[in-house]
């Protein structure tokens, strides 16, 4: 049975748009390629981060929600450890008030851009 999750991952920021884009679309092929189906992708931007990771103050922000099984996501994970490109990251399993709560907030902000 599948699972919802939801992983954040940080990029590093000296990567350029392209870089950015490859290492996104790595992240998103390591998931099809293993059975996961992505349900949402957003990409925050460039932020600051709350302290300093590597040297670096910044970093590029990308969420993934994809609904996978149990055992995939440590192999998930040694494939985001194993990127030099990664900064850090965070997955959490999903519940149902969560999937409600991602769904009804992606709602509102398509709402608000039309």
């Amino acid at each position: 049975m599948s699972t919802r999750y939801e992983t954040v991952f940080i990029l590093t920021p000296v990567l350029s748009d392209d870089q950015v884009k490859e290492a996104v679309t790595n992240v998103k092929d390591f998931l099809k390629k293993n059975g996961a189906t992505v349900k949402h992708q957003e990409s925050w931007g460039l932020k600051k981060l709350a302290y300093p990771i590597q040297n670096k103050s910044t970093g590029f922000y990308q969420l993934f929600e994809f609904e996978a099984d149990g055992d995939f996501i440590s192999k998930f994970e040694l494939e985001l450890k194993r990127d030099e490109r990664m900064l850090r990251f965070l997955t959490v399993k999903m519940n149902k008030n969560h999937i409600e709560f991602a769904e009804k907030q992606r709602n509102k902000a398509a709402e608000a851009s039309n």
